[in-house]
C-alpha cells in the first residue's frame, strides 16, 4: 500500500480515485434505497393485509436477496478503504468487484419477474383509488424524496447496467502494469456477463409470458395435433415468439393477426371484432380478445417467401407453403420488410438445423471402421402400437441405432400397425458389447416426438440365433409402453474367421 496522500497523486491517478469514489458512493446510496423499500413500502404493505403473500412476492420478488448481495459488496469496499486510511488512495478494487459480481445471480430472477410486479401494482392502483391513496401516503416518508414505489422497483435493473460503465471508467484511468488492471478486466467481464444474463432472463420471461397469453387467447380448433405454445419445438429447442402483428389478406382485405415463432407461422383472426392501438395492448392480461386459427400453422422448413414486382409500392408479399399460397398485405413497406426478413431468417435457421442433424447422423454411419462384420436389419412392421393422436391413431416412425450409428425409417400416417419394410446396415465392432436398439416414435410437427416404445437385442444373442438358423425373423415386444411389438429380420455377416 502506498504512503502517498491523495494530494500527491498524478492527474491520471486522481481521476482514477475519483471514479472509484463515485462507485463506492453510488453503491452505498443504492443499498440505502434497497433498505428504504423494505422499511417504507414492504413492511406497511404486508401489515395492511391489502395484498396477499403471492401478490407481495410478485411485486418485491427476492428483494431481500438483492439487499444481501449489495450489503456484502459495500462491506468489502469499506474494509478495503479502512486499511488505507480516509485520505489514502484505494489501490485495489477489481478483485472485490470480480468476486462479488459473480454472486449476483439473484438479479436475474428479480429483473425477469419485475415487469409482472409492476403490472400488478399499476393494475391495483388504477382500479382501486383507496389502494392508490395508501401508496401515496406511505411514500410521503422523507427518505423517499418524493419518489413512488414504482421508481424504486426500477433501481435494481438500473444498477446492474451501471456496473460495466463504472468499471470501464476506472479501467481507462488504470495504468498498464498496475496491479489492479488484471482484476478490473476480470470484473468488467463479470459485469458484462451479468448484464447479458439479466437481459436474457428478461427476454425469456417476456417470451414465456407472451406464449402463455397466446395459449389462453388463440383457439386452435382443427389443428392436426394439440398445440402447446410454451414448450419445446420438434428440433429447435424452446419455442420463441420472434415477431407478431396485424396484416391483411391482399384480395379480401380480411384482417389477420400473425404470430411468427422459430418453427412456424400462425395466422389468426378475431373471433369477435375488437380494436387495438398496438401489439403491447394485445398481450396485456386486461385484453380479453379471443382469436381463432385462420389456417393450419405454416412450418418454416417448408415455406418460401417472395416479394411482388419491385416496381410496386404496395406493401404485399407472398408466402408459398406446399400447395398453398398466401398473399398478405401490411400497413406499410417497413412492416413488410420486417416480416419478410424475419420469416426468411427463421426459415433458414430451421432448415440449417435440420441439415446439420442429418449430416451428423450420416457421418456417424459413414465412419470407416475396421469392424469384425456387419449386421443387415430389416424393420418389417409394428403392431398394436399405442395411440398418440386424438383420432386414436399414430404417425409412427422407427429409429434403429447401434452406438453412434443411426438410421430412421419413413413416417406412416394414421396407423397403429405400420408396415415399413425398412433396410439398414450396421458395422459390428464387438460381438459382446454392441447392442441393436429399436425405438418407435410418434412424429409430431410442433413438439418433440412422442415415445411409443423401444426394444434391444445384444449382438451376442443375434450371433447365437443366426449360427443356429441363418437368416432370422424375430418378434420383439416393445418395452416401457403398455402395448406394441415390432417384427425384424436379421442377417449377421462376420468377416474372415473372427
Amino acid at each position: 500500500m502506498t504512503t502517498d496522500s491523495l494530494d500527491s497523486l498524478s492527474p491520471q491517478e486522481k481521476k482514477r480515485q475519483g471514479y472509484i469514489h463515485e462507485l463506492l458512493q453510488t453503491e452505498e446510496r443504492y443499498v440505502d434505497d434497497l433498505q428504504i423499500v423494505l422499511e417504507v413500502f414492504h413492511k406497511p404493505m404486508s401489515e395492511s393485509g391489502r395484498l396477499n403473500d403471492a401478490e407481495m412476492s410478485m411485486i418485491f420478488v427476492n428483494w431481500k436477496e438483492l439487499l444481501a448481495c449489495n450489503t456484502k459488496l459495500v462491506k468489502a469496499f469499506r474494509v478495503r478503504k479502512k486499511t488505507g486510511g480516509e485520505n489514502m488512495p484505494v489501490q485495489m478494487i477489481g478483485d472485490i468487484l470480480a468476486a462479488e459480481l459473480s454472486h449476483m445471480q439473484p438479479y436475474i430472477r428479480f429483473c425477469s419477474c419485475q415487469i409482472n410486479g409492476a403490472t400488478l401494482l399499476q393494475t391495483r392502483t388504477d382500479s382501486e383509488p383507496d389502494f392508490k391513496d395508501f401508496l401515496k401516503k406511505i411514500a410521503t416518508d422523507y427518505r423517499c424524496k418524493g419518489m413512488p414505489l414504482s421508481s424504486f422497483l426500477l433501481k435494481p435493473m438500473q444498477r446492474i447496467t451501471r456496473y460495466p460503465l463504472h468499471i470501464k471508467n476506472i479501467l481507462e484511468c488504470t495504468a498498464e502494469g498496475h496491479a489492479d488492471r488484471g482484476p478490473l478486466k476480470e470484473a468488467l467481464e463479470r459485469a458484462e456477463e451479468l448484464c447479458q444474463q439479466v437481459n436474457e432472463g428478461v427476454r425469456e420471461k417476456e417470451n414465456s409470458d407472451r406464449l402463455e397469453w397466446i395459449q389462453n387467447h388463440v383457439q386452435c380448433d382443427g389443428a392436426a395435433e394439440h398445440l402447446v405454445f410454451n414448450s419445446l419445438t420438434n428440433c429447435l429447442g424452446p419455442r420463441k415468439l420472434l415477431h407478431s402483428g396485424k396484416m391483411f389478406k391482399a384480395k379480401s382485405n380480411k384482417e389477420l393477426w400473425a404470430f411468427l415463432f422459430n418453427d412456424f407461422l400462425l395466422l389468426t383472426h378475431a373471433a369477435k371484432q375488437f380494436t387495438s392501438s398496438g401489439l403491447d395492448k394485445l398481450f396485456s392480461n386486461r385484453n380479453n380478445v379471443q382469436l381463432k386459427m385462420y389456417k393450419p400453422p405454416v412450418l418454416l422448413n417448408e415455406v418460401l417467401v417472395k416479394l411482388p414486382d419491385p416496381s410496386s409500392d404496395e406493401p404485399t408479399f407472398h408466402i408459398s407453403h406446399i400447395d398453398r399460397v398466401y398473399i398478405l398485405r401490411t400497413d406499410n413497406i417497413n412492416e413488410r420488410t420486417a416480416w419478410v426478413q424475419k420469416i426468411k431468417a427463421a426459415s433458414e435457421e430451421f432448415i440449417e438445423t435440420e441439415k446439420k442433424k442429418r449430416e451428423k447422423a450420416y457421418q456417424a454411419r459413414s465412419v470407416k471402421t475396421s469392424g469384425i462384420g456387419r449386421l443387415l436389419v430389416t424393420i418389417l412392421e409394428a403392431t398394436e402400437l399405442k395411440a398418440a393422436k386424438p383420432n386414436g391413431k399414430s404417425n409412427p416412425y422407427c429409429e434403429v441405432t447401434m452406438g453412434a450409428q443411426i438410421f430412421t425409417s419413413r413416417t406412416l400416417n394414421d396407423t397403429l400397425n405400420p408396415k415399413w419394410n425398412f433396410n439398414c446396415q450396421f458395422h459390428i465392432k464387438d460381438l459382446y458389447q454392441d447392442v441393436l436398439c429399436i425405438t418407435i416414435f410418434e412424429r409430431d410437427q410442433f413438439s418433440p416426438d412422442d415415445f411409443l416404445g423401444r426394444t434391444e437385442v445384444p449382438m451376442a444373442t443375434i450371433k447365437k440365433e443366426v449360427e443356429n438358423k441363418g437368416l432370422v425373423t424375430r418378434r420383439l415386444l416393445l418395452r416401457e409402453v403398455p402395448t406394441g411389438e415390432v417384427w425384424v429380420r436379421l442377417d449377421l455377416q462376420l468377416f474372415g474367421n473372427k
